[in-house]
């Protein structure tokens, strides 16, 4: 979608149905059974930073996939990032569990954590925000 700047896109066949909406404007709906949490998943997390100052701009980090936002590897540890944590392109930022399976997601950008857009142990959709990078 971003590749070629689409903002929906559907697709229907024998049955199938699929919409894919980007922007900040969509609520999504989830229509899944009650999603599988670790032992701990509501576990504190960093309050977010202040908002930026007027004309700055924040990179974000979205999710590349529907899942279980965690920002632990598990309940016992520490978060993967919070505020103020400075990231490269390969530091992992958190888990996303999809269909049972642990995906560490990358930061795939330079720079600090400003802000955790993601709630630890609730569901997230295809591209929404999950950090903001400074």
């Amino acid at each position: 979608m971003r590749k070629n700047d689409l903002s929906v896109f559907k697709m229907e066949k024998e049955g199938f149905k699929i919409t894919l909406k980007k922007g900040t404007d969509f609520q999504p709906i989830v229509t899944t059974a009650s999603p599988m949490a670790l032992p701990g998943a509501a576990a504190p997390q960093a309050a977010p930073a202040a908002l930026p100052a007027a004309g700055e701009k924040l990179h974000e980090i979205t999710s590349p996939m529907v899942g279980t936002f965690y920002a632990t590897a598990s309940p016992e540890s520490a978060a993967f990032v919070s505020v103020g944590t400075e990231v490269t392109e390969d530091t992992v930022v958190c888990i996303i569990e999809a269909m049972k399976v642990m995906n560490e997601i990358k930061a795939e950008t330079r720079g600090v954590i400003a802000e955790i857009a993601a709630e630890n142990g609730k569901p997230v959709q295809f591209g929404q925000p999950l950090f903001r990078v400074r």
